[in-house]
């Protein structure tokens, strides 16, 4: 039996002050675990995400959280 890919993602950049901030409010919520998908050499990603950068997408729902985030609002978003 394998183990299911995190449905979070949180899409960032390399060198992000706010994607450190974002991995700060995300580590005081206890979001579950999610994957780092840097955006910088992907130029659909850089097209959708360029300027929103940190996102927090719930790939099974659909839905994604922008930057600015607080703990309870990724918590909130999680419950969604």
């Amino acid at each position: 039996m394998t183990a299911q890919p995190p449905s979070l993602v949180l899409y960032q950049r390399d060198d992000c002050h706010l994607c450190d901030l974002a991995l700060e409010v995300l580590a005081a919520a206890r979001a579950p675990e999610f994957e780092s998908v840097f955006i910088d050499d992907d130029d659909a990603l850089e097209e959708r995400y360029g300027v929103r950068v940190p996102v927090l997408r719930d790939l099974a729902r659909g839905l994604e959280l922008d930057w600015p985030f607080d703990a309870d609002g990724v918590r909130r978003f999680l419950e969604e």
